[in-house]
């Protein structure tokens, strides 16, 4: 499954770029699961990305801070169903989605037609557990969706 997960990944990731999706700054956001979090953390960023004390314990206060430098909303996410509530809303018109393959491939399904980047994550410690992403491809994915380059 994961195969065919990471074509559809793919294929969606070159229709948004091939479609040129654009939105402006503050109609895109980017959704981040909880698991890039320290396990040991006792902050409650899910709850809140207000939370986060940026200690550099883990990719999520670096991945905010670069959404704050680009003016993009960010959310942090424990699962599918509250990431697609999220993606719904009337003023979000394009997304940066980081997950595993099984998430990413449902909530580009489920928020279509809107454009969604998918970022897959990496696992190094197994499946939703003190994940990790690549920043600048987070960040590449940004500039693509926002209107002007940042």
């Amino acid at each position: 499954m994961r195969v065919f997960d990471r074509l559809v990944i793919g294929l969606n990731n070159l229709s948004v770029k091939g479609r040129r999706a654009r939105a402006a700054r503050a109609q895109v956001m980017v959704l981040l699961p909880a698991c890039l979090q320290a396990a040991d953390c006792k902050q409650d960023v899910a709850g809140d990305v207000a939370n986060c004390r940026r200690c550099g314990r883990c990719k999520i206060g670096p991945l905010l801070d670069l959404c704050d430098r680009l003016g993009v909303a960010a959310d942090i996410v424990k699962g599918g169903r509250a990431a697609v509530q999220l993606a719904r809303q009337e003023n979000i018109k394009a997304l940066v989605a980081v997950a595993c393959e099984k998430e990413l491939r449902s909530g580009i399904i489920a928020c279509l037609p809107k454009p969604v980047i998918a970022v897959v994550n990496k696992r190094p410690n197994g499946p939703c557990n003190e994940t990790d992403v690549a920043i600048e491809e987070v960040g590449e994915a940004i500039k693509r969706l926002t209107k002007a380059p940042g």
